[in-house]
Protein backbone atom coordinates (compact mmCIF):
# COMPACT_ATOMS: atom_id res chain seq x y z
CA UNK A 1 0.00 0.00 0.00
CA UNK A 2 1.06 3.30 -0.70
CA UNK A 3 2.81 5.91 1.80
CA UNK A 4 -0.43 8.00 0.89
CA UNK A 5 -2.65 5.47 2.35
CA UNK A 6 -4.47 7.43 5.34
CA UNK A 7 -2.79 11.04 4.37
CA UNK A 8 -4.99 14.20 4.39
CA UNK A 9 -4.52 16.08 1.05
CA UNK A 10 -5.81 19.27 -0.39
CA UNK A 11 -5.72 19.46 -4.22
CA UNK A 12 -6.14 22.70 -5.40
CA UNK A 13 -6.94 23.50 -8.82
CA UNK A 14 -5.89 26.34 -10.74
CA UNK A 15 -7.05 28.02 -14.52
CA UNK A 16 -5.08 26.81 -16.93
CA UNK A 17 -5.89 23.97 -19.60
CA UNK A 18 -4.51 21.52 -17.59
CA UNK A 19 -7.42 21.26 -15.23
CA UNK A 20 -8.74 18.45 -16.85
CA UNK A 21 -6.42 16.32 -15.65
CA UNK A 22 -7.34 16.73 -12.02
CA UNK A 23 -10.10 14.67 -12.25
CA UNK A 24 -7.69 11.84 -13.12
CA UNK A 25 -5.49 12.69 -10.51
CA UNK A 26 -8.34 12.78 -7.57
CA UNK A 27 -9.33 9.70 -9.04
CA UNK A 28 -5.14 7.99 -8.48
CA UNK A 29 -4.65 9.78 -4.78
CA UNK A 30 -8.50 8.25 -3.57
CA UNK A 31 -7.19 4.98 -5.11
CA UNK A 32 -4.06 5.33 -2.96
CA UNK A 33 -6.09 5.48 0.38
CA UNK A 34 -6.05 9.41 0.74
CA UNK A 35 -8.63 11.59 1.48
CA UNK A 36 -8.89 14.17 -0.56
CA UNK A 37 -10.46 17.53 -0.57
CA UNK A 38 -10.51 19.59 -3.75
CA UNK A 39 -10.34 23.72 -3.57
CA UNK A 40 -10.36 25.36 -6.71
CA UNK A 41 -9.42 29.36 -8.07
CA UNK A 42 -12.63 30.59 -9.97
CA UNK A 43 -11.45 31.11 -12.74
CA UNK A 44 -10.65 27.04 -13.01
CA UNK A 45 -14.42 27.05 -12.88
CA UNK A 46 -14.29 27.16 -16.77
CA UNK A 47 -11.93 24.24 -17.19
CA UNK A 48 -13.95 21.63 -14.80
CA UNK A 49 -16.99 20.99 -12.61
CA UNK A 50 -17.02 20.96 -9.03
CA UNK A 51 -19.45 17.95 -9.56
CA UNK A 52 -16.91 15.85 -10.67
CA UNK A 53 -14.62 16.96 -8.64
CA UNK A 54 -16.64 16.27 -5.68
CA UNK A 55 -17.88 13.04 -7.00
CA UNK A 56 -14.54 11.55 -7.43
CA UNK A 57 -13.10 13.24 -3.67
CA UNK A 58 -16.27 12.15 -2.18
CA UNK A 59 -16.18 15.56 -0.63
CA UNK A 60 -17.27 18.82 -1.31
CA UNK A 61 -15.30 21.25 -3.77
CA UNK A 62 -14.82 24.66 -2.71
CA UNK A 63 -13.45 27.43 -4.43
CA UNK A 64 -14.72 31.09 -2.85
CA UNK A 65 -14.53 32.48 0.46
CA UNK A 66 -18.05 31.99 1.56
CA UNK A 67 -20.77 30.33 0.47
CA UNK A 68 -24.61 31.75 -1.21
CA UNK A 69 -26.20 30.35 2.75
CA UNK A 70 -23.23 33.39 4.49
CA UNK A 71 -21.58 30.47 5.95
CA UNK A 72 -17.36 31.14 5.69
CA UNK A 73 -15.17 28.22 3.64
CA UNK A 74 -12.35 28.49 6.42
CA UNK A 75 -9.10 28.70 4.75
CA UNK A 76 -7.15 28.70 8.05
CA UNK A 77 -8.52 25.44 9.21
CA UNK A 78 -8.50 23.96 5.69
CA UNK A 79 -4.65 24.46 5.41
CA UNK A 80 -4.02 23.02 8.74
CA UNK A 81 -6.06 19.91 8.27
CA UNK A 82 -4.05 18.98 5.50
CA UNK A 83 -1.02 16.29 5.59
CA UNK A 84 -0.27 17.76 2.58
CA UNK A 85 -1.22 20.08 -0.45
CA UNK A 86 -1.07 19.88 -3.82
CA UNK A 87 -1.05 22.32 -6.20
CA UNK A 88 -1.81 21.26 -10.33
CA UNK A 89 -2.18 23.23 -12.55
CA UNK A 90 -0.07 26.05 -11.27
CA UNK A 91 -0.64 28.32 -13.39
CA UNK A 92 2.05 31.16 -14.06
CA UNK A 93 -0.24 33.57 -12.51
CA UNK A 94 -0.30 31.61 -9.50
CA UNK A 95 3.44 30.83 -9.17
CA UNK A 96 3.88 34.48 -9.17
CA UNK A 97 1.01 35.13 -6.24
CA UNK A 98 2.61 33.03 -4.50
CA UNK A 99 5.77 33.96 -4.73
CA UNK A 100 4.41 37.62 -3.45
CA UNK A 101 2.50 36.33 -0.79
CA UNK A 102 -0.81 37.41 -2.72
CA UNK A 103 -4.51 36.22 -0.85
CA UNK A 104 -7.42 37.10 -3.65
CA UNK A 105 -8.63 33.90 -3.95
CA UNK A 106 -9.61 30.55 -1.65
CA UNK A 107 -6.59 28.69 -3.09
CA UNK A 108 -3.50 31.27 -2.46
CA UNK A 109 -5.39 31.71 1.27
CA UNK A 110 -5.36 28.11 2.24
CA UNK A 111 -1.65 27.94 0.88
CA UNK A 112 -0.64 30.77 2.91
CA UNK A 113 -2.24 28.98 6.01
CA UNK A 114 -1.16 25.67 5.34
CA UNK A 115 2.24 23.96 7.67
CA UNK A 116 2.24 20.52 5.65
CA UNK A 117 4.97 20.05 2.42
CA UNK A 118 3.23 21.69 -0.12
CA UNK A 119 4.00 20.05 -3.40
CA UNK A 120 3.57 22.34 -7.16
CA UNK A 121 3.21 21.06 -10.82
CA UNK A 122 3.80 24.12 -13.17
CA UNK A 123 1.80 24.34 -16.13
CA UNK A 124 1.88 27.13 -18.51
CA UNK A 125 2.88 27.86 -22.70
CA UNK A 126 6.72 27.20 -23.28
CA UNK A 127 7.79 30.70 -23.60
CA UNK A 128 5.36 31.83 -20.61
CA UNK A 129 7.55 28.61 -18.72
CA UNK A 130 10.88 29.62 -20.26
CA UNK A 131 10.55 33.50 -19.00
CA UNK A 132 13.11 34.88 -16.11
CA UNK A 133 10.25 35.94 -14.31
CA UNK A 134 8.46 32.30 -14.58
CA UNK A 135 12.20 30.71 -13.45
CA UNK A 136 12.93 33.16 -10.39
CA UNK A 137 9.32 32.44 -9.26
CA UNK A 138 10.00 28.79 -9.00
CA UNK A 139 13.19 29.32 -7.42
CA UNK A 140 11.76 31.48 -4.71
CA UNK A 141 9.11 29.02 -3.89
CA UNK A 142 11.37 26.13 -3.62
CA UNK A 143 13.05 29.02 -1.16
CA UNK A 144 10.12 28.66 0.70
CA UNK A 145 10.27 24.69 1.30
CA UNK A 146 8.04 24.03 -1.45
CA UNK A 147 8.30 20.96 -3.74
CA UNK A 148 7.98 21.86 -7.34
CA UNK A 149 7.15 18.85 -10.22
CA UNK A 150 8.88 19.27 -13.12
CA UNK A 151 7.07 19.97 -16.22
CA UNK A 152 7.34 17.71 -18.81
CA UNK A 153 7.97 18.08 -22.55
CA UNK A 154 5.21 17.30 -25.53
CA UNK A 155 2.32 18.94 -27.53
CA UNK A 156 1.26 22.19 -25.83
CA UNK A 157 -2.60 24.04 -25.83
CA UNK A 158 -0.93 26.91 -28.27
CA UNK A 159 0.26 24.08 -30.80
CA UNK A 160 3.70 24.55 -29.69
CA UNK A 161 6.06 21.58 -28.12
CA UNK A 162 8.29 21.71 -25.54
CA UNK A 163 8.45 22.30 -21.93
CA UNK A 164 5.89 23.56 -19.91
CA UNK A 165 3.11 20.50 -19.69
CA UNK A 166 2.12 19.66 -16.32
CA UNK A 167 3.30 16.21 -15.14
CA UNK A 168 1.23 13.21 -15.66
CA UNK A 169 -1.34 12.41 -13.01
CA UNK A 170 0.49 8.70 -12.50
CA UNK A 171 4.15 11.10 -12.33
CA UNK A 172 2.62 13.53 -9.73
CA UNK A 173 1.50 10.42 -7.54
CA UNK A 174 5.07 8.76 -7.96
CA UNK A 175 6.77 12.29 -7.28
CA UNK A 176 4.77 12.89 -4.02
CA UNK A 177 5.26 9.32 -2.87
CA UNK A 178 8.83 9.33 -3.79
CA UNK A 179 9.30 12.72 -1.20
CA UNK A 180 6.97 11.76 1.42
CA UNK A 181 8.42 8.33 1.73
CA UNK A 182 12.28 9.66 1.72
CA UNK A 183 11.61 12.25 4.58
CA UNK A 184 9.15 9.71 6.85
CA UNK A 185 10.86 9.28 10.17
CA UNK A 186 10.91 5.46 9.80
CA UNK A 187 11.60 5.69 6.31
CA UNK A 188 14.22 2.35 5.86
CA UNK A 189 13.31 0.83 9.21
CA UNK A 190 11.79 -2.49 9.82
CA UNK A 191 9.52 -2.61 12.91
CA UNK A 192 8.27 -6.03 13.88
CA UNK A 193 5.13 -5.30 16.02
CA UNK A 194 3.26 -8.27 18.21
CA UNK A 195 -0.51 -8.01 18.98
CA UNK A 196 -3.73 -9.91 19.86
CA UNK A 197 -4.44 -12.21 22.53
CA UNK A 198 -3.14 -16.11 22.24
CA UNK A 199 -5.19 -19.01 22.51
CA UNK A 200 -3.87 -21.90 24.47
CA UNK A 201 -6.39 -25.10 23.25
CA UNK A 202 -8.10 -27.38 25.62
CA UNK A 203 -9.22 -29.31 22.97
CA UNK A 204 -10.36 -28.75 19.07
CA UNK A 205 -13.68 -26.13 20.21
CA UNK A 206 -12.37 -24.79 23.48
CA UNK A 207 -9.32 -22.43 24.61
CA UNK A 208 -7.65 -20.62 27.77
CA UNK A 209 -7.36 -17.20 26.64
CA UNK A 210 -7.83 -13.32 27.46
CA UNK A 211 -9.88 -10.20 26.20
CA UNK A 212 -7.25 -8.75 24.57
CA UNK A 213 -8.65 -7.59 20.72
CA UNK A 214 -5.67 -6.86 19.23
CA UNK A 215 -6.45 -2.88 18.57
CA UNK A 216 -3.59 -1.65 20.32
CA UNK A 217 -1.03 -3.88 18.60
CA UNK A 218 -2.30 -3.40 14.96
CA UNK A 219 -2.68 0.67 15.43
CA UNK A 220 0.90 0.60 15.86
CA UNK A 221 1.58 -1.48 13.03
CA UNK A 222 -0.50 0.96 11.04
CA UNK A 223 0.98 3.86 11.98
CA UNK A 224 4.56 2.38 11.55
CA UNK A 225 3.52 1.94 7.81
CA UNK A 226 2.35 5.53 8.07
CA UNK A 227 5.54 6.66 8.82
CA UNK A 228 7.13 4.49 6.51
CA UNK A 229 8.82 1.60 7.99
CA UNK A 230 8.78 -1.42 6.91
CA UNK A 231 6.40 -3.51 9.14
CA UNK A 232 5.86 -6.96 10.25
CA UNK A 233 2.69 -7.80 12.12
CA UNK A 234 2.62 -11.30 14.13
CA UNK A 235 -1.10 -11.44 15.33
CA UNK A 236 -2.73 -13.73 17.38
CA UNK A 237 -6.74 -13.96 17.03
CA UNK A 238 -8.01 -10.97 16.04
CA UNK A 239 -11.09 -9.83 13.95
CA UNK A 240 -9.75 -6.43 13.11
CA UNK A 241 -8.45 -6.15 9.32
CA UNK A 242 -5.04 -4.45 8.50
CA UNK A 243 -5.99 -5.05 4.82
CA UNK A 244 -5.07 -1.76 2.53
CA UNK A 245 -1.45 -0.81 4.93
CA UNK A 246 1.91 -1.97 3.96
CA UNK A 247 2.01 -4.53 6.69
CA UNK A 248 3.24 -8.00 6.26
CA UNK A 249 0.61 -9.93 8.75
CA UNK A 250 1.54 -13.59 10.15
CA UNK A 251 -1.58 -14.67 11.78
CA UNK A 252 -1.46 -17.41 15.29
CA UNK A 253 -3.09 -18.95 17.75
CA UNK A 254 -0.99 -20.29 20.64
CA UNK A 255 1.62 -18.78 22.55
CA UNK A 256 4.34 -21.16 20.91
CA UNK A 257 3.15 -19.92 17.62
CA UNK A 258 3.77 -16.38 18.61
CA UNK A 259 7.25 -16.98 19.94
CA UNK A 260 8.41 -18.80 16.73
CA UNK A 261 7.17 -16.29 14.28
CA UNK A 262 8.43 -13.63 16.58
CA UNK A 263 11.96 -15.23 16.87
CA UNK A 264 12.09 -15.97 13.01
CA UNK A 265 12.06 -12.36 12.09
CA UNK A 266 13.73 -10.82 14.77
CA UNK A 267 17.56 -10.65 13.52
CA UNK A 268 16.15 -8.52 10.97
CA UNK A 269 14.28 -5.76 12.66
CA UNK A 270 15.36 -2.52 14.04
CA UNK A 271 12.35 -2.11 16.14
CA UNK A 272 10.52 -4.44 17.88
CA UNK A 273 7.36 -3.45 19.58
CA UNK A 274 5.32 -6.73 21.97
CA UNK A 275 2.16 -5.15 22.83
CA UNK A 276 0.43 -8.86 22.29
CA UNK A 277 -1.39 -10.29 25.50
CA UNK A 278 0.61 -13.41 25.40
CA UNK A 279 -0.97 -16.41 27.98
CA UNK A 280 1.11 -17.16 30.70
CA UNK A 281 0.09 -20.80 30.86
CA UNK A 282 -1.01 -23.34 28.87
CA UNK A 283 -3.02 -26.87 29.25
CA UNK A 284 -0.25 -29.55 29.40
CA UNK A 285 -2.47 -31.90 27.21
CA UNK A 286 -5.12 -30.69 24.23
CA UNK A 287 -7.42 -33.16 24.30
CA UNK A 288 -7.83 -34.45 20.71
CA UNK A 289 -11.43 -35.17 20.83
CA UNK A 290 -14.07 -32.63 22.57
CA UNK A 291 -14.74 -33.36 25.85
CA UNK A 292 -17.76 -34.24 26.85
CA UNK A 293 -19.46 -32.81 30.15
CA UNK A 294 -19.23 -35.87 32.25
CA UNK A 295 -18.57 -34.72 35.76
CA UNK A 296 -19.29 -31.62 37.96
CA UNK A 297 -16.08 -30.52 38.25
CA UNK A 298 -13.17 -30.75 35.53
CA UNK A 299 -9.69 -30.17 36.24
CA UNK A 300 -6.83 -28.84 33.97
CA UNK A 301 -3.20 -29.08 34.52
CA UNK A 302 -1.57 -26.16 33.57
CA UNK A 303 2.37 -25.11 32.44
CA UNK A 304 4.35 -21.99 32.04
CA UNK A 305 4.38 -20.35 28.58
CA UNK A 306 8.14 -19.19 27.56
CA UNK A 307 8.20 -15.68 28.53
CA UNK A 308 8.63 -14.27 24.55
CA UNK A 309 9.88 -10.75 25.64
CA UNK A 310 12.37 -11.98 28.14
CA UNK A 311 13.91 -14.20 25.22
CA UNK A 312 13.65 -11.72 22.64
CA UNK A 313 15.65 -9.74 25.44
CA UNK A 314 18.45 -11.90 26.30
CA UNK A 315 18.98 -12.23 22.25
CA UNK A 316 19.09 -8.44 21.97
CA UNK A 317 21.82 -7.18 19.45
CA UNK A 318 20.82 -3.54 18.00
CA UNK A 319 17.05 -3.76 17.94
CA UNK A 320 15.04 -1.39 19.91
CA UNK A 321 13.08 -3.41 22.35
CA UNK A 322 9.75 -2.26 23.43
CA UNK A 323 6.82 -3.71 25.74
CA UNK A 324 3.75 -3.97 27.35
CA UNK A 325 2.86 -4.14 31.12
CA UNK A 326 -0.94 -4.28 32.09
CA UNK A 327 -1.24 -4.00 35.89
CA UNK A 328 -3.37 -4.02 38.57
CA UNK A 329 -1.00 -2.61 41.69
CA UNK A 330 1.82 -1.55 42.12
CA UNK A 331 1.87 -0.64 38.41
CA UNK A 332 5.08 1.59 38.17
CA UNK A 333 7.38 -0.74 40.06
CA UNK A 334 6.14 -3.86 38.33
CA UNK A 335 6.54 -2.17 35.00
CA UNK A 336 10.26 -0.98 36.10
CA UNK A 337 11.01 -4.41 37.68
CA UNK A 338 10.02 -6.11 34.06
CA UNK A 339 11.65 -3.35 32.09
CA UNK A 340 15.16 -4.49 33.67
CA UNK A 341 14.44 -8.17 33.82
CA UNK A 342 13.47 -8.63 30.37
CA UNK A 343 16.16 -6.11 29.39
CA UNK A 344 13.91 -3.06 27.28
CA UNK A 345 14.90 -0.22 25.98
CA UNK A 346 10.98 1.19 26.98
CA UNK A 347 7.86 -0.37 28.78
CA UNK A 348 4.60 1.10 28.23
CA UNK A 349 2.33 0.72 30.94
CA UNK A 350 -1.23 0.82 31.31
CA UNK A 351 -3.97 0.17 34.47
CA UNK A 352 -6.69 -1.71 34.96
CA UNK A 353 -7.87 0.95 37.46
CA UNK A 354 -8.20 3.35 34.36
CA UNK A 355 -11.62 3.07 33.10
CA UNK A 356 -10.49 4.33 29.90
CA UNK A 357 -7.19 1.66 29.94
CA UNK A 358 -7.42 -2.00 28.77
CA UNK A 359 -9.20 -4.73 26.50
CA UNK A 360 -12.08 -3.97 24.36
CA UNK A 361 -11.91 -0.37 24.47
CA UNK A 362 -11.32 2.17 21.99
CA UNK A 363 -9.05 3.92 23.93
CA UNK A 364 -5.76 4.10 26.33
CA UNK A 365 -4.02 5.82 28.95
CA UNK A 366 -0.71 5.14 29.38
CA UNK A 367 2.92 6.41 30.77
CA UNK A 368 6.41 5.44 28.81
CA UNK A 369 9.31 4.13 31.04
CA UNK A 370 12.84 4.13 29.66
CA UNK A 371 15.64 1.90 30.97
CA UNK A 372 17.08 5.22 32.16
CA UNK A 373 13.88 5.40 34.89
CA UNK A 374 12.31 7.98 32.09
CA UNK A 375 8.71 8.45 33.44
CA UNK A 376 6.35 10.12 31.08
CA UNK A 377 2.54 9.95 31.17
CA UNK A 378 -0.30 10.73 28.80
CA UNK A 379 -4.12 11.36 29.15
CA UNK A 380 -6.63 8.79 27.70
CA UNK A 381 -6.56 8.79 24.13
CA UNK A 382 -8.07 6.67 20.84
CA UNK A 383 -6.21 3.84 20.61
CA UNK A 384 -4.27 5.04 16.65
CA UNK A 385 -3.52 8.29 18.71
CA UNK A 386 -1.45 6.22 21.82
CA UNK A 387 -0.11 4.39 18.70
CA UNK A 388 1.86 7.70 17.13
CA UNK A 389 2.57 8.61 20.72
CA UNK A 390 4.81 5.84 21.05
CA UNK A 391 6.23 5.78 17.67
CA UNK A 392 6.99 9.63 17.82
CA UNK A 393 8.46 9.25 21.73
CA UNK A 394 10.99 5.87 19.92
CA UNK A 395 11.98 8.40 16.98
CA UNK A 396 12.45 11.54 18.82
CA UNK A 397 13.92 9.94 22.11
CA UNK A 398 15.61 6.30 21.53
CA UNK A 399 16.49 6.72 18.16
CA UNK A 400 19.14 9.40 18.80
Amino acid sequence: MSILNRKRIVLAVTAGIAAYKAAFLVRLLVKKGAEVRVILSPEALDFVTPLTLSTLSKNQVEYEFSNSDGSWNNHVELGLWADLMIIAPATANTLSKMADGASDNLVLAVYLSAKCPVFVAPAMDLDMYRHPSTSQNIERLKTFGNLIIPAESGELASGLSGEGRMAEPENIVSFVEDKIQSKAPLNGKKVLVSAGPTYELIDPVRFVGNFSSGKMGIEIAKAAADMGAEVSLVCGPSAISTEGFAIRRTDVISALEMKNAMESQYTEADIVIMSAAVADYRPANIAEQKIKKKEDEMVIQLVKNPDILKGLGEKKKNQLLIGFALETNDEIENAKAKLKNKNLDMIVLNSMQDKEAGFRKDTNKVSFITKDQQLISHEAKNKSEVAKDILNFIVEKLML
